[in-house]
């Protein structure tokens, strides 16, 4: 593949250059003519026509890149059902123009990756205005994103992306298959907003917070981090049959909820 210039370390560009993959991205999600795509960090375009091919009633590109912004300009410029946008996704995330029921597509940058992902769960209200999320990570951070309670990997991303979202890993990706080739392999997660979210936390803010003083002595008993939180409070724990001798990795997802529940009820 012969690039319009070098790729861009600061923007994470890795093109993904293998048909084979890409035709099994596009099918991982049912486009149907009234779909809307949003695609996030379109490269040179390799997955936009294939997502044009599948017939989408609007495709939303967003490609930060100004110069190749313009080449996508130039090359898709016979197509009317696709709006190029040449912006950071962070201010696009803000304004949410898309509408409901979004199919997003993303080859996202592995510096800012998990970035990206807690912006759809963050910026969205109870009811995420998106239908699907398939993105490709570095395999170590979606083994990170897929990981349970108990195993190494698990933390703070895990618990946050399960809050909202139901996670699938569909296949991995070889190095071999982008240009320029990066140093890792990628993971295909997809993320489908949860029918029924019985947790009903106000602000993200706070899971943020009771992960982040949960987990800052990760081999170590909660005991101490607990009263960090909720002081000498230890009525809580008992309420919610929580024991403070275990590590932060071997508590479930949904405890973290709880204790976020109960956390906002003292502090919000």
């Amino acid at each position: 593949m012969k690039l319009l210039k070098p790729a861009k370390k600061s923007l994470g560009q890795n093109f993904l250059i293998d048909k084979n993959i890409i035709n099994k991205i596009v099918n991982i999600s049912k486009i149907e003519e009234k779909s809307t795509i949003l695609e996030i960090g379109s490269g040179y375009g390799n997955l936009t026509e294939e997502i044009i091919k599948a017939g989408p009633k609007k495709i939303y590109a967003i490609e930060k890149d100004k110069e190749i912004f313009f080449y996508l300009k130039r090359k898709f410029e016979s197509n009317k059902n696709l709006k190029l946008i040449n912006d950071d996704i962070f201010n696009i995330l803000k304004k949410n123009v898309f509408g409901k029921n979004i199919i997003v597509f993303g080859n996202l940058p592995y510096n800012i990756s998990t970035q990206i992902l807690a912006s759809f769960i963050i910026n969205s209200k109870q009811k995420p205005w998106f239908k699907i999320l398939v993105f490709m990570f570095q395999k170590e951070v979606a083994d990170r994103i897929i990981a349970k309670s108990g195993e190494k990997e698990f933390g703070r991303l895990s618990i946050l992306v399960n809050w909202k979202l139901d996670v699938k890993k569909h296949f991995n990706v070889s190095r071999n298959c982008f240009f320029p080739k990066p140093k890792v392999d990628s993971t295909i997660l997809s993320f489908t907003p949860k029918i029924q979210n019985k947790y009903k936390i106000k602000k993200p803010k706070n899971l943020e917070t009771v992960t982040r003083i949960l987990f800052s002595a990760r081999r170590k008993m909660i005991n101490k981090s607990f009263v960090k939180l909720f002081g000498s409070k230890k009525l809580i724990a008992k309420k919610l049959g929580l024991d403070l001798n275990l590590r932060p990795e071997k508590i479930s997802k949904e405890m973290f909820y709880k204790i976020t529940l109960e956390y906002e009820k003292l502090f919000n």
